[in-house]
């Protein structure tokens, strides 16, 4: 796959009878943070009041609808114009990431075509969205950890909302086998003689291996936070040279 840190160009594709528009504004602000979004579009049958509501956020952050009527009663027709689409991005040869905004798995074979074609690939769904899917991406970002900062602008707000995902406890952590399997095995991967190893090459590695993995899930903005809230690990932090910056490498003392 292509290393976003050099390449640019990300084409956004969203489903609209499988998304909400009250995340639009904080999808396109995380995909923003991996570099310029060229494309922006929505695919839906738009003279259905099921989709009403997405008038005013379609309008404000510039995204194009694309209409498509619903053939048959049941039937989610815009699945094919939005994979028409990609399939014509892709071959335009001037996109280096694609992100389907969806939380349907009939979108499976799409993300994985973008990535024979060495397209790294976004999926943002829901919770609820199919671990296939999921595993076809490079990355899956759930809405739920994106919702509550979309929903109020208040920051203090934020942190007191009782809907905002708390962070969960030592304890919990610690009871999560699933999540521990993870750390140890990324960090026993990259271990150097001593048992330390790069938290970034560890945290990719466990991107790589399990795309809807997102320390935010669990409360915590990063994964050096997570990991220190199991207090099973040792963390050390080094200066990087940069201002504010550290690099920082972690050990299991079970390793």
């Amino acid at each position: 796959m292509k290393d976003l840190d050099n390449t640019k160009k990300i084409a956004v594709l969203i489903d609209a009878e499988n998304a909400q528009h009250s995340v639009l504004s904080a999808v396109l602000g995380e995909l923003s943070k991996h570099g310029h979004i060229l494309v922006k579009k929505a695919y839906g049958d738009w003279s259905s009041s099921y989709l009403s509501n997405w008038k005013t956020p379609l309008n404000e952050l510039a995204i194009s609808p694309v209409q498509q009527f619903s053939y048959t009663s049941g039937k989610n027709s815009s699945d094919a114009a939005m994979i028409i689409d990609a399939m014509d991005l892709l071959y335009s040869d001037k996109f280096d990431a694609f992100a389907l905004v969806t939380s349907d798995s009939d979108f499976t074979k799409l993300a994985s075509r973008l990535r024979e074609s060495e397209i790294y690939v976004f999926g943002v769904g829901e919770a609820k969205t199919p671990i296939a899917f999921r595993n076809a991406c490079d990355d899956f970002i759930q809405t739920e950890v994106l919702r509550d900062v979309e929903q109020d602008d208040d920051i203090e707000q934020i942190s007191k909302s009782p809907s905002s995902p708390a962070p969960l406890s030592r304890q919990d952590l610690c009871c999560d086998t699933r999540l521990l399997n993870m750390l140890r095995k990324a960090i026993r991967e990259y271990a150097d003689d001593e048992g330390w190893a790069l938290l970034s090459v560890s945290g990719g590695l466990i991107k790589r291996q399990h795309p809807d993995f997102d320390p935010r899930t669990y409360g915590y903005s990063t994964l050096t936070k997570l990991i220190e809230a199991t207090e099973l690990f040792e963390v050390d932090k080094k200066p990087s040279g940069k201002s504010h910056l550290h690099v920082v490498y972690v050990k299991d003392p079970k390793g």
